[in-house]
């Protein structure tokens, strides 16, 4: 039994001819004709019986219509509600990012994207989280596009420079460091503080951990953290010093914050994006104003 012979069983119950259903089924009489006739033979039963040069279903077709009615019903619900769920996947972004993306720079790009008229209609669902897990995620498919720190050998994602992210040192109002009054300050004079570190999920321990292999220094670290607030809190009550992007929040924190002299590589956030995935039509749209966008804003 298939879905065909179902659905030529019910336009025969309802022609009782089967030139008529036929001709409406856009088929040959004689497949017609198979079809019941192998439907009738698989279920045991009679389900038309000739009355001349027409048909008439028997009682056994009417007690088996009613179930073939509901069962292609049914059907057709599914194949519109799969429909309509691809339909909004289709117009959905999927899209993470790190902690320090969601304070200024996502959601002043979602702002410019949905004020374009074609992307009106675009939704997004959002994630955050360390850049370490964002990318295991993003290769179990979970997410389309994400916002992340370049992770080392991850042979299946793209990671495409977007913007750089200026990391300074913070410290408490009262700390020795602060009341020097120096806007800036060379990472060698830190190394007799203790320092509040991000944990290895974070894309920006390998980035800080190099900072200091450079200058061949070894910070005495006393806690990690996963995220900023985090360690703003931590430092604005002396728990210890931080290296960590600038971001807004620092402005109005319990915090005083000091440029890094001669701070080494530039630090920069990724777009990252699985290689053997091709992205929905609302995806890669955002992808490529993303790319647009990055070149002319500023982050403010």
């Amino acid at each position: 039994m298939n879905l065909k012979q179902l659905h030529y069983f019910k336009r025969l119950a309802e022609k009782q001819h089967y030139t008529e259903a036929a001709t409406s089924l856009f088929i040959a009489q004689p497949s017609l004709s198979h079809a019941i006739s192998e439907l009738e033979k698989e279920l045991g039963v009679t389900l038309f019986e000739k009355t001349g040069r027409n048909v008439r279903i028997t009682q056994c077709g009417k007690i088996f219509l009613p179930y073939v009615e509901n069962a292609l019903l049914e059907l057709e619900n599914g194949r519109l509600a799969l429909r309509q769920m691809n339909g909004n996947q289709n117009n959905t972004i999927r899209l993470a990012f790190i902690y320090t993306m969601g304070e200024r720079v996502v959601p002043q790009l979602i702002d410019q994207f949905i004020q374009i008229p074609d992307n009106k209609n675009k939704r997004f669902c959002f994630y955050q989280g360390t850049s370490s897990s964002i990318v295991e995620d993003l290769k179990a498919d979970k997410f389309d596009l994400a916002f992340c720190s370049l992770m080392p050998e991850e042979p299946e994602i793209e990671f495409i420079p977007l913007i750089s992210q200026e990391l300074v040192l913070v410290t408490s109002r009262d700390h020795p460091l602060a009341q020097r009054n120096e806007s800036e300050i060379a990472l060698e004079d830190t190394i007799p503080y203790p320092y509040i570190f991000f944990s290895q999920k974070s894309g920006l321990r390998q980035f800080i951990d190099k900072m200091f292999m450079q200058k061949q220094l070894i910070p005495e670290i006393t806690c990690y953290v996963e995220e900023d607030t985090a360690m703003v809190g931590l430092v604005g009550i002396n728990y210890g010093i931080a290296i960590m992007p600038r971001i807004s929040t620092l402005s109005h924190s319990n915090v005083h914050v000091m440029h890094i002299k001669d701070p080494g590589p530039t630090r920069y956030i990724y777009l990252a994006t699985r290689k053997d995935q091709a992205l929905s039509p609302a995806a890669y749209a955002f992808k490529k104003f993303v790319f647009s966008a990055c070149q002319r804003m500023t982050f403010t």
